[in-house]
């Protein structure tokens, strides 16, 4: 397989994880990059060995120079993907797009169709669609394990620090800024449930809030800032605790401490915390997102699933229980235990999944199995080794909206098509 030429676009924390392993790999190299933070900017060029020539401070100066490379990784902010993915794909660029596709459906139906028109392969990250455990369930459920798949249940656990570092301090903390929670965060999970059932729900239901992280539940005592309160060492939401102890952890300093600060001294961590947004009280921030989401959705055929996002929880692989009328599938991430209902027998299945479930840990393999088969197909052409193309991701993103728009009017909202 021939190696990919890359043009990197947003050289962030995911733009790096994806270029990383291409290059860790020998698969794919990065060319080309555009990063409007002159410190990150000047990082990834050196790590990359790009040519200054072709290290630019802004995408638009990058897409100006014409078709650099084979394929872009565009890991923009979710606002800015649009313009990039759309201007690259007319290029001729195939394309690695970060997810949400777009925080819009217009712009999302904009990207897709420049895919099409473009006849360029279009992979959104939809990452849970690649681990181990994902193949291995979606196998048995297409093989029949457990007849005709009827109801399900699926918990996604945010993890409460997790909540606390990205949805109430950072950058994805506000639906006007970044979007809603649920295309933010859960719009891997929809698409992930829409992937198992093989179709699109044609009903959909929601309700969430942001219940906890606002300024009446913050405890007596509390200060504007962790490193200025009284009461710090007790709460669960303590930046110092958080960002101190990811200093003893290189996964957790690469993520979630890289996003505070490069300096990762205790006296480089503590001065961001006194100066910078991660070391704001998560009850003083200015964050409006939901902290908890149920959504409900009724297939055509009369099937269920009930989907539950919460930041009370420990940050841990989603669970989820499959219910058919042959049999029972109970899944933690990382093992299976089946029922038959024809036999009796009960037994567990090994995905042999062995990474954790958040970035810092690759999603359980789906970010370095995702990027693998998306230098595969640039390489040999064939889009069919991806699990998705710019149709199927935009079908999926199009339930998170429908269920945005049931929770935000209270009404049962049904899709004008299910695909």
């Amino acid at each position: 397989m021939s190696r990919v030429t890359l043009a990197l676009v947003g050289a962030g924390l995911r733009g790096q994880t994806y270029a990383r392993h291409a290059q860790v790999t020998g698969t794919g190299r990065v060319v080309a990059l555009a990063e409007p933070d002159p410190v990150r900017r000047a990082a990834a060029a050196e790590e990359f060995a790009v040519p200054q020539d072709r290290v630019y401070a802004d995408w638009s100066e990058l897409a100006a120079a014409g078709r650099l490379a084979d394929a872009a990784i565009v890991a923009t902010q979710d606002r800015q993907h649009t313009e990039p993915a759309v201007a690259l794909a007319d290029l001729g660029y195939h394309v690695l797009l970060e997810k949400p596709m777009a925080t819009t459906e217009a712009e999302s139906a904009e990207i897709a169709e420049a895919a099409e028109r473009n006849k360029i392969m279009l992979a959104v990250c939809h990452v849970l669609r690649y681990t181990p455990y994902t193949q291995t369930l979606k196998r048995m459920l297409d093989e029949g394990a457990i007849g005709r798949l009827v109801s399900v249940q699926h918990l996604e656990p945010v993890g409460w620090w997790h909540q606390a570092h990205s949805f109430v301090r950072g950058n994805w903390r506000r639906s006007d800024t970044s979007a809603p929670m649920l295309l933010t965060k859960s719009c891997h999970d929809i698409d992930w449930l829409v992937y198992l059932f093989g179709r699109s729900p044609r009903r959909v239901s929601s309700f969430g809030s942001l219940t906890h992280f606002r300024a009446e539940a913050a405890p007596a005592g509390a200060a504007a800032r962790c490193t200025d309160c009284p009461i710090e060492s007790t709460c669960p939401y303590s930046a110092k605790r958080l960002y101190l102890d990811c200093l003893e952890d290189p996964e957790r300093r690469y993520w979630p401490l890289s996003a505070v600060t490069e300096d990762h001294t205790e006296s480089g961590v503590l001065e961001a915390l006194r100066t910078g947004p991660y070391g704001r009280c998560v009850y003083a921030c200015d964050n409006d997102v939901v902290d908890h989401q149920v959504v409900s959705m009724e297939f055509d055929d009369g099937a269920t699933c009930s989907f539950t996002m919460s930041a009370f929880t420990p940050q841990e692989h989603r669970r989820t229980r499959l219910l058919g009328t042959h049999g029972y599938l109970d899944g933690d991430g990382v093992t299976i235990r089946t029922v038959d209902f024809r036999t009796g027998e009960e037994g567990v299945v090994d995905t042999s999944t062995t990474a954790g479930a958040s970035a810092a840990d690759g999603h359980g393999g789906g970010d370095e199995a995702l990027m693998d088969a998306f230098l595969e197909a640039v390489a040999t052409g064939d889009g069919g080794v991806l699990k998705s193309d710019a149709a199927a991701s935009l079908a999926s993103h199009r339930v998170v909206w429908a269920a945005e728009e049931a929770r935000t009017t209270g009404t049962v909202v049904a899709l004008a098509s299910a695909v």
